[in-house]
């Protein structure tokens, strides 16, 4: 749902109709819920903070995506990526980091920042999504293989000695999904309470390297939509011919209450937005002025908290004119081809999209300060200080024979990016976090891994051992949201809008399947709070369009709140 879309007077009246009813029931009930169907509410309290060193502490994981040679080349270059979610249901969150030539690995969480590696899959994965394919109440593992394919391993549960063999050793595919995908996403985006699959192929540029005939022939290629059916199976919809999607993002650009597609593509192929119509179809539009040349990344935050998504797309550009970086990049930037004049405007640039009063978007990436972030691959907006207003990482760093032969080990070696936001007027490089890491990250993912509330960093780098970055700033409050739908073939009510009224300002989160790059989301909500912040309202918009509202006493700062129904 679009933050504009509503009247104001329809805006007001839930969270003004939840007080009324609240402070009339009687003393001795939990919580207050105003909600057409019944919900439940639980509340506990997160744990204690780890350590507070004031900044964040890097821990290296057993996992190295490795390459096939020793001198890396395109497509090898690009990484692997990861997911995070609750694996084994016991509210902690697990993780998978995926790998281009080694093993894939679980990591299962221990707690207290201590998570035991299991072997997933000994071959080539890309892109990875935590989600329940099946509805069975347990996250499933869904990833895209060197061949193109989409595989998943079952999870059929268990726990305590069972947990090594809950999920499936060898992994299926799904039934009619024969398109190539190299990203993919998650979503019920046709509201019938069930999951459907979407996937972008990286093509376009074999046209240069082996000839685009190898994929159109088969029709294997491009943007698919897959609706999955009563039975389980998926029905296939081509969207486009060819792609070269690093990030695919769902999000609703026209205020009409449907997920539109949103493909990012490498290199000069123009990315690509596609709206949903109520028939079940899909429309091309155009409605960015200025789209990145290169789109590494996307995500969609509520960045100044006005109730309406702000899009992010990262791209490549030194971050940095000082003499030695740029003599780094001089080779890569002579041989980029200028936009295409044709169609909208490219800039080799970061851009952040923000909403016009005439329903427009507009690139507001220079006054926020973030148009140029480096060789950048995974980008997630997430309140890493707990200060009310969302943050944004970037990762970085380039390894490729035919851009970098200038350089040691064919390597850009570039630092990763943390940019604080100041108040909902722009973004300030944050270097006191302990974020700049020069291992060459590619996913990354943001969570909270040892359940004290704040947000880690999980990184998956090439060629360098995975990292965890634990948050130990230990500053503001939090409230961490999780919702569920049991009995639906839509288990963590992915694409669920949650608002959360204070008294210091509304902030809002969409539960997503994947953002940033290759990388799989946690279905729970983080919400970073000022000290001095009471909550007021929850509200919850199902994937249904259904609302809930729910106050009261319980819902105090520093908690887990889980919503079911």
């Amino acid at each position: 749902m679009d933050g504009n879309s509503g009247s104001p007077a329809r805006r007001l009246w839930r969270p003004c109709l939840a007080f009324c009813l609240c402070v009339i029931l009687p003393l001795f009930l939990a919580a207050c819920v105003v909600s057409p169907v019944a919900v439940r509410v639980d509340v506990q309290p997160l744990s204690a903070h780890s350590p507070c060193s004031g900044s964040f502490v890097e821990h290296e994981l057993p996992h190295v995506t490795g390459t096939a040679f020793e001198r890396v080349t395109y497509f090898a270059s690009n990484g692997a990526g990861l997911a995070i979610g609750d694996l084994d249901n016991d509210g902690d969150e697990d993780f998978v980091l995926a790998n281009l030539l080694g093993p894939n690995h679980i990591f299962w969480n221990q707690g207290g920042m201590e998570f035991r590696p299991q072997i997933l899959f000994d071959g080539s994965l890309r892109a990875v999504a935590l989600v329940d394919v099946d509805g069975d109440n347990w996250l499933d593992i869904t990833a895209t293989s060197r061949s193109g394919s989409v595989l998943v391993w079952r999870n059929t549960g268990g726990t305590g000695a069972e947990l090594p063999f809950q999920i499936d050793r060898r992994p299926e595919r799904l039934p009619g999904v024969e398109g190539y995908a190299y990203s993919l996403q998650w979503a019920d985006l046709d509201q019938d309470g069930d999951l459907d699959l979407v996937t972008g192929s990286y093509d376009a540029s074999m046209e240069k390297q082996i000839g685009r005939r190898a994929l159109d022939a088969s029709n294997l290629g491009g943007v698919f939509v897959y609706m999955q059916a009563d039975d389980g199976r998926f029905e296939a919809q081509r969207l486009a011919s060819q792609a070269q999607a690093l990030a695919l993002h769902l999000l609703d650009a026209d205020g009409d209450d449907l997920l539109d597609i949103l493909v990012g593509n490498d290199f000069d192929t123009q990315d690509l937005l596609l709206l949903a119509t109520a028939d079940g179809r899909w429309r091309s539009a155009a409605p960015f002025a200025r789209t990145t040349f290169s789109t590494m990344s996307f995500d969609a935050d509520d960045i100044d908290n006005d109730g309406s998504l702000e899009l992010f797309a990262a791209d490549m550009h030194p971050y940095s004119e000082e003499s030695g970086i740029m003599r780094q990049w001089e080779p890569v930037l002579q041989t980029m081809p200028p936009p295409d004049p044709a169609h909208a405007p490219q800039a080799m640039a970061n851009v952040l999209q923000i909403r016009t009063g005439d329903g427009g978007w507009v690139d507001r990436a220079p006054e926020w300060g973030i148009s140029y972030s480096g060789w950048s691959w995974s980008a997630q907006f997430g309140d890493l200080d707990q200060d009310g207003f969302l943050d944004l990482y970037i990762v970085n760093g380039m390894t490729a024979q035919e851009l970098f032969s200038h350089l040691s080990n064919d390597e850009l070696v570039e630092e990763n990016q943390a940019y604080r936001n100041e108040a909902g007027r722009r973004f300030v490089p944050e270097p006191t976090w302990n974020l700049n890491s020069t291992a060459g990250g590619r996913g990354m993912g943001l969570a909270d891994l040892d359940g004290d509330g704040d947000l880690d960093v999980l990184i998956n780098n090439l060629r360098s051992p995975a990292r965890i970055f634990e948050n130990q700033l230990c500053s503001g409050q939090s409230l961490v949201v999780h919702l569920s739908q049991a009995g639906t073939g839509n288990t963590r009510a992915l694409g669920a809008e949650v608002r959360l009224q204070t008294s210091t300002g509304v902030y809002r989160r969409q539960v997503q399947a994947a953002s940033g790059y290759l990388s799989g989301r946690s279905p729970t909500l983080h919400f970073g709070l000022p000290e001095d912040s009471e909550i007021l309202v929850l509200e919850v918009r199902w994937p249904d369009g259904t609302v809930s509202l729910i106050s009261g006493q319980p819902l105090q700062p520093n908690s887990r709140v889980a919503v079911s129904r």
